[in-house]
């Protein structure tokens, strides 16, 4: 099974962990980068363009700084993590190096990505490096995020990267060999899952937090990452970053780690973007027939579906659309804001202009800018 599938890829995702290049104790693990160096090369060799998505600043930095312990304050963790930053680009520099491979650092936030002239901006510069032969590493800007817009996570951050550039490939690497029915740390009879074909909700209920110190993800980031690429087309694998060869394995075909299967509907383009890299402002909960015409129709919605409006918003802002138990159905980009949208929840197109005084459109979300979350 995993052969065809791997054998198509021709751009990937690798992202690495905390925990795959520091030890517990901060120390670094020097030859795991000379191993990705020496991995990629082998992959370039063969035509298949890598970006990276590093994790590791905070670690590097508390190792400079001499801290035990991860602090909880965002700005002490900017601050651990400014000091650990050149040192993890430099040992990059310094393992590519050894092959000729040039690399270069990216930082990004969340407001750069949910800017879709920027998030496109992006998309050219790391292509561009791409065609030059350079290797980007990627990773969030720690120093200047501000806690409600930061991505959070490198695993989330990778699944955007994914889609940023298109790629055919996400691959996590880990300290454990991928995702096993129970945790492995805890439970002898633990069994490593080969091959998922749908991230159910037993699976994302199963999948634990993060243990480590120096961490900022868990098996439970890495398995949203996935059903954000799944979504997107694109099929993932959570592997051992530890095993000697194991990028060799998975773009062989191995059995290596566990393969999650992309979807069979997936979003594309600007879809992805609204349902995946946008944080929505508010919800609108929407009634039974609302919730037929968009999922199954195809339809805009109309303010005749709207029930009810949470949170405050503007106009071209991203929305959850949820049904009347919660559930969310939708998201999407508002033709008005939050206060107009009160106003003319559950009346007919026809009204909007004799209530607003004016009128943008009859749809509060037009289906082209409209995701559906659903299976």
């Amino acid at each position: 099974m995993r052969k065809p599938i791997i054998s198509k890829v021709k751009k990937a995702v690798i992202k690495v962990g905390s925990s795959v290049l520091a030890h517990s104790d901060g120390s670094l693990s020097l030859d795991i980068f000379e191993e990705i160096a020496q991995e990629v090369h082998k992959l370039r060799s063969k035509n298949i363009e890598i970006v990276i998505v590093s994790s590791g600043a905070i670690a590097l930095g508390m190792r400079k700084l001499k801290l035990k312990n991860k602090p909880e304050e965002i700005s002490m963790k900017q601050a651990i993590a400014a000091c650990g930053q050149n040192s993890l680009i430099g040992q990059y520099e310094q393992a590519f190096s050894k092959y000729d491979i040039n690399v270069a650092q990216i930082l990004v936030t969340h407001a750069g990505l949910s800017d879709r002239k920027r998030f496109l901006n992006a998309r050219k510069t790391v292509l561009t490096l791409l065609e030059m032969g350079v290797v980007p590493i990627v990773n969030e800007n720690d120093t200047v995020a501000i806690e409600e817009i930061m991505i959070g996570d490198n695993d989330n951050l990778a699944a955007s990267v994914t889609t940023l550039i298109e790629a055919d490939l996400l691959v996590m690497l880990t300290d454990i060999e991928g995702l096993y029915s129970k945790d492995p740390r805890h439970n002898h009879d633990a069994e490593l899952i080969s091959t998922i074909d749908e991230i159910s909700e037993e699976i994302i209920k199963n999948a634990g937090d993060t243990l480590g110190s120096t961490t900022a993800g868990g098996m439970k980031t890495k398995i949203e990452a996935a059903a954000k690429a799944a979504a997107f087309g694109v099929p993932t694998v959570i592997a051992s970053g530890r095993c000697q060869g194991e990028l060799s394995r998975v773009f062989e075909g191995g059995d290596a780690g566990t393969l999650i299967l992309p979807s069979e509907k997936s979003l594309k383009g600007r879809k992805h973007w609204i349902a995946f890299t946008l944080k929505p402002s508010g919800k609108l909960i929407i009634d039974k027939g609302a919730v037929n015409a968009l999922t199954s129709s195809g339809k805009s919605l109309l303010p005749s579906g709207i029930k009810d409006v949470k949170g405050e918003f503007g106009v071209g802002e991203a929305v959850s659309c949820v049904d009347e138990s919660g559930s969310e159905v939708a998201r999407g980009l508002t033709s008005y804001g939050s206060g107009d949208i009160k106003k003319i929840a559950g009346l007919k197109t026809s009204q909007i202009e004799s209530v607003l005084g004016y009128k943008y459109s009859d749809e509060v979300i037009h289906r082209d800018d409209l995701a559906i979350m659903t299976k």
